[in-house]
């Protein structure tokens, strides 16, 4: 059912074995950038055209009242609203650890230093729809976000056909605090978001994973806005021993699968008869599985099972994949745990399912993927503030390290860069002769 490939101890996973796509398709590119042209230049006329065309949904408002998302939060179930409340609980709870102070500090001679960190003023959030809601992104998108400070969070979401929002997903919205609503999708909301129109402000930094035209939007505005990342399909690795459960690997392969056909799936494990195991227990668990096709075809085409010599190779295997999830179910998780070098998210142990990091641990489930775990980190508090140095010196200080930058300057040949400095301390010794 997936791919396998069997190393020896003389072989290396090697990136062509993974087959990733890579990149973003250029006529994807395209057709974002024609979007972004005309929500530009047009604004709320080309949003309700692009809406009506692609998502089949005829708008005449593009921000959810307050009284629709009354509305929505009575209509889901009560235990919806509880749970929602604990994880949003357990959520910013995790993410209140991350938040960094402004510090300063002072020197001999009169030096003063220090980093300034001051929140974004307004973010955009981007929440996906199409194949199923997404309450939970609601929540690992703005909670980071309220916690940093920030002043103004417009949320994002593609409409339903007939104009409406996914109760779940409004509900999680009025939970984490959003300040605005906006029913508009795909690489349109982007735009909207990058250079605002006549019913959308625009926004200072854009955040959330979307489809591959959401993703291409994100590419083409920043600069001009920031952004998180570029988010590519949904991906696990389980890396696994002999004291791996087989049924266990395999409905977790399947909770990936069951995002996307595009979600890759990577099994390493030390145990040579594990992989049939697997397969065993996924064609159990294939009967019962609503979206099996898309599992089907999502293990099919993107999975990929590495039987390695040793648990070193297994290693090697998994920082290379550099996978957006890693579960480690191992008899010893814990000790290889600093052995990992790549991973946006690592679940240790056999009952540590991704499922319990998608929604109520606390972590954030916004990862980074297609390898980019090898130099990029989770959504955090951190991508919602910026930082500005602070530096303050007295003449006595500016005679003490002036005369470096001036010799620092002179070989860059920046001469007004090294004037800067000599003027202020030639003046500055006038003045004292003059006294």
């Amino acid at each position: 059912m997936m791919r396998r490939i069997v190393l020896d101890r003389a072989e290396r996973l090697a990136e062509e074995d993974l087959s990733r796509s890579g990149g973003l398709d250029a006529e994807v590119i395209g057709v974002a950038s024609r979007i972004l042209d005309e929500v530009r230049s047009r604004g709320d006329e080309a949003l309700r055209e692009y809406t009506a065309s692609l998502d089949k949904a005829d708008i005449a408002e593009f921000r959810v009242t307050a009284d629709e998302i009354e509305a929505a939060v009575a209509s889901v179930e009560p235990e919806f609203l509880d749970a929602i409340s604990s994880a949003a609980g357990a959520i910013a709870e995790f993410h209140q650890r991350q938040v960094t102070q402004s510090w300063f500090t002072t020197q001999e001679g009169g030096v003063f230093l220090g980093q300034k960190v001051t929140p974004i003023s307004r973010v955009g959030i981007y929440v996906p729809g199409g194949r199923a809601c997404y309450p939970s992104s609601v929540l690992m998108n703005a909670i980071p976000a309220q916690v940093a400070g920030v002043d103004e969070i417009a949320m994002v979401v593609p409409p339903d056909a007939d104009g409406t929002v996914n109760p779940y997903t409004l509900a999680a919205a009025a939970e984490a605090g959003v300040d605005e609503i906006y029913k508009v999708g795909g690489a349109q909301a982007v735009a909207a978001l990058a250079y605002g129109t006549e019913s959308v402000p625009p926004v200072d930094k854009i955040v959330g994973p979307g489809n591959a035209y959401v993703t291409a939007a994100k590419k083409l505005v920043m600069g001009e806005v920031g952004i998180d990342a570029l988010a590519g399909p949904s991906e696990v690795c389980v890396l696994a021993d002999t004291t791996a459960v087989p049924m266990f690997v395999a409905i977790d392969l399947m909770a990936q699968a069951e995002h996307d056909p595009r979600a890759a799936t990577y099994v390493v494990t030390v145990d040579p008869d594990l992989p049939d195991q697997i397969d065993e227990a996924l064609g159990i668990l294939l009967t019962e599985a609503p979206r099996a096709d898309i599992i089907k075809r999502s293990l099919a085409d993107n999975g990929l099972v590495v039987v390695c010599p040793d648990i070193v190779a297994a290693l090697d295997a998994v920082d290379l994949i550099a996978p957006e999830h890693l579960e480690i179910q191992m008899a010893d998780a814990f000790d290889v745990l600093g052995s990992v070098r790549n991973a946006g998210a690592i679940f240790l142990g056999h009952f540590t399912p991704e499922s319990i990091g998608d929604y109520v641990a606390g972590p954030n489930h916004v990862l980074p993927t297609g390898g980019t775990a090898r130099f990029s980190s989770p959504l955090s508090v951190d991508d919602f503030v910026k930082k500005s140095s602070v530096i303050s010196y007295s003449f006595e200080a500016l005679e003490l390290d002036g005369p470096t930058a001036i010799v620092i300057a002179e070989a860059e040949g920046l001469d007004a860069h090294a004037r800067a400095v000599s003027l202020r301390l030639q003046a500055m010794t006038e003045t004292l002769e003059d006294e």
